[in-house]
């Protein structure tokens, strides 16, 4: 059975996996579950699939060469129409933040505009794309967190400032492993414009920062989750470290550096959400 155009637009399983995670930062803040939280799955959902949405409406010349098959290249979706669900599904969002609180109503409607400007001209920016997709990402947890007032956005903004740090490591070894492409495609990336070598450089740096301000959590946390951290962090440090002798995009294939960070990532989650459950 074909998928409608309009659900290939937004993504939903991507959009419901965002939404699960203002939750599960709502539950690391808080340290426990609320059914009001419902509210949270429900805004970020529809946030994040206007910004999927508005991300296919302005890449559709891209689309028209690259996919092809995507629902506005395709004509499945008019450009238009796909434009018009995106403003519903933005105006839906910002509307449900506003039976929040005000700190969560001002991350929605700051997020909102950012996905659209992103969408527009940020992710063809060098650098300010990377850091664009990085906070949009920490976001979640900052808003998950902003729902139990300023208390959980405190507790969880050391959290969401680690996983900046750490997505942004990510992104930069990725585009560095994508160098080739994008320099062929005429994208504007670190890599490009610096080389390899600086932007692995680079990629350590922030995962340096994110390893830094993993330790501020333990205030609250203790030993427990200091012992878990520091397995994290280990895990960050190798996959940040393992690239810093390649010179070219198929050596930081070889050694599986965003990989690796993504498995750290997931697992600082673990540590994140076991502390908070047991402490």
């Amino acid at each position: 059975m074909k998928i409608p155009g309009e659900i290939c637009l937004i993504r939903p399983i991507n959009a419901l996996v965002a939404g699960l995670a203002a939750i599960l930062a709502y539950f690391i803040a808080a340290g426990t579950l609320i059914p009001g939280t419902i509210i949270l799955l429900a805004i970020v959902f529809l946030i994040t699939a206007g910004g999927n949405t508005i991300n296919d409406f302005f890449d559709v010349e891209i689309d028209q060469i690259n996919r092809p098959d995507r629902p506005i290249p395709s004509g499945e979706v008019s450009k238009y129409h796909a434009g018009i669900l995106a403003l519903v599904l933005f105006a839906c969002g910002i509307l449900l933040s506003a039976f929040t609180n005000s700190l969560c109503f001002i991350i929605a409607v700051f997020n909102t505009l950012l996905l659209v400007l992103y969408a527009a001209r940020l992710k063809r920016k060098i650098f300010i794309g990377n850091m664009a997709v990085s906070y949009l990402t920490a976001s979640i947890f900052l808003f998950g967190g902003a729902f139990h007032g300023i208390d959980g956005f405190e507790k969880i903004s050391a959290i969401a400032l680690m996983t900046f740090f750490a997505i942004l490591s990510r992104e930069l070894l990725k585009t560095a492993e994508d160098v080739e492409g994008d320099s062929a495609a005429g994208a504007l990336t670190v890599p490009v414009e610096y080389g390899i070598r600086p932007t692995v450089f680079l990629a350590l740096a922030f995962a340096l920062c994110a390893v830094a301000v993993s330790f501020y959590p333990s205030r609250w946390w203790g030993s427990f989750y200091l012992w878990g951290i520091l397995i994290v962090d280990t895990i960050i440090l190798v996959a940040a470290t393992r690239p810093l002798g390649c010179l070219h995009p198929g050596c930081i294939r070889e050694k599986r550096a965003s990989q690796l960070l993504k498995i750290g990532m997931f697992s600082s989650l673990i540590v994140f959400t076991l502390s908070a459950a047991l402490l």
